[in-house]
């Protein structure tokens, strides 16, 4: 599914999903850097992120996937 990664000052990392409307928070993640990991949002979703540098500048759109549900949401 395509995501936007960004930082906000209040939040800081934050995911968009334009498909779903949905806004939510990182709240934990594999790796320091995001990429290449899987990263948890607020609501609870699991998401697997693409290799990428880790100097990525942000905002980014990506693609990601979403683990488990029988892979319904990709």
């Amino acid at each position: 599914m395509k995501i936007m990664i960004r930082r906000s000052p209040d939040a800081g990392l934050s995911i968009y999903v334009p498909k779903k409307d949905l806004e939510e928070p990182i709240v934990e993640s594999e790796y320091e850097t995001l990429w290449g990991g899987w990263i948890r949002i607020a609501n609870g979703w699991i998401l697997d992120l693409p290799e990428m540098a880790s100097d990525t500048p942000l905002p980014i759109t990506i693609n990601a996937r979403r683990r488990g549900e029988g892979g319904d949401e990709q």
